[in-house]
């Protein structure tokens, strides 16, 4: 059976990243490949040369160190730092944990496809060679599946000529937002197909099998915000009044452990599926979660999260997804993405085979 490797992001304490790698992992094995995800959680030496020599701005490690503020003073945080990798030894399979590139080499020197994606892997901001395979050489066949930019505006022409330089050896790429594709011509000159994103790669009942319990207690408005805003909470404030509803806050940020409101702390991914489902409505800035809601049928309230006039604005990924479900329906979109990696599947079992012959 043909192999697939998959890099994206694993680590970074987060329900919908950790729900969209699980998807195109079920998805290609479900297509007949034999796959699993590598396993990169670079140390900090890894840290300190991809910041270096990608350009990127030193607040990423000032960020990270505020993200692991929260989890050290809660312990719900650190409960829910937890249950991802439970999650992914309980649903997934991985490779040995790689923390830098010449273990990402060697963890993928048996795959006979490797593939990026989905998230937002080649954001400018945080751009980081290894998402575009770069540790695999130009011998392994390589493609990117919904691979995210997240941006809405060129980056600087340094990162430019990383990215024109980092996919240029890819066979297909595709990526998430109409924008991104606009963006990635213009870098690079390439065409991508747009996609979309992973979880909507499965069904409603497919996800019910791994979702958790409803919440106990009354009907409730559930919140889950990654940033952190005043005008958030004035909104909920707004619902709670419209609704009659009780308050559940799943907590990402310290504003939110701060909010006086009931807490759902310490849930996993399979958790925070069921709290989703079964909310009477739904307030989030997140993406994935208004993805969720709209798999679900939930009552779907969104926070922006940044300015429009905001250079690293990811406003456009929410904007792609509204427009997109309204004129295709998720069905479509479920099609669409699973055509796209049979195709490609299929291309590189033709690939192999002339190889083979050779």
């Amino acid at each position: 059976m043909a192999r697939a490797g998959i890099i994206t992001f694993l680590h970074n304490n987060n329900y919908g990243s950790s729900l969209q790698a699980y998807a195109l992992q079920r998805t290609i094995q479900e297509l007949g490949y034999e796959c699993l995800h590598l396993d990169y959680e670079p140390d900090r030496k890894e840290k300190i040369w991809n910041l270096l020599t990608s350009g990127n701005d030193l607040k990423l490690i000032l960020d990270g160190i505020r993200k692991r503020s929260v989890r050290a003073d809660q312990s719900g945080a650190r409960r829910k730092s937890e249950a991802i990798p439970a999650f992914y030894r309980k649903r997934m399979k991985l490779s040995a944990l790689c923390r830098n590139r010449k273990e990402l080499r060697r963890e993928s020197e048996n795959c006979d496809l490797l593939v990026c994606g989905s998230d937002q892997i080649w954001n400018p901001v945080w751009l980081n060679p290894a998402y575009f395979l770069t540790f695999a050489g130009n011998e392994k066949d390589k493609i990117a599946y919904a691979a995210s930019l997240g941006i809405s505006k060129l980056p600087k022409a340094s990162k430019i000529r990383k990215i024109r330089k980092w996919t240029k050896d890819f066979r297909s790429i595709s990526v998430r937002e109409q924008e991104g594709a606009e963006l990635l011509e213009q870098m690079t000159g390439r065409k991508a197909d747009v996609i979309p994103d992973p979880v909507c790669l499965l069904t409603r009942d497919e996800w019910n099998g791994i979702a958790g319990k409803t919440p106990e207690g009354d009907p409730y408005l559930l919140c889950y915000f990654i940033g952190e805003n005043e005008e958030y909470w004035n909104r909920v404030r707004q619902l709670q009044q419209e609704t009659g509803l009780r308050v559940l806050v799943m907590p990402v940020t310290a504003e939110s452990y701060r909010s006086g409101y009931e807490l759902l702390d310490g849930a996993g991914p399979e958790e925070f599926l069921g709290a989703v489902r079964d909310a009477a409505c739904f307030c989030t800035d997140s993406f994935h979660g208004l993805v969720f809601g709209s798999i679900f049928g939930t009552r779907t309230e969104v926070c922006r999260r940044y300015r429009e006039d905001d250079p690293e604005s990811k406003n456009s990924r929410v904007d792609q997804f509204l427009r997109v479900i309204k004129e295709k329906g998720m069905d479509e979109l479920r099609e669409e993405g699973r055509e796209w990696l049979k195709k490609q599947l299929t291309m590189n079992n033709y690939r192999e085979n002339r190889l083979r012959k050779t």
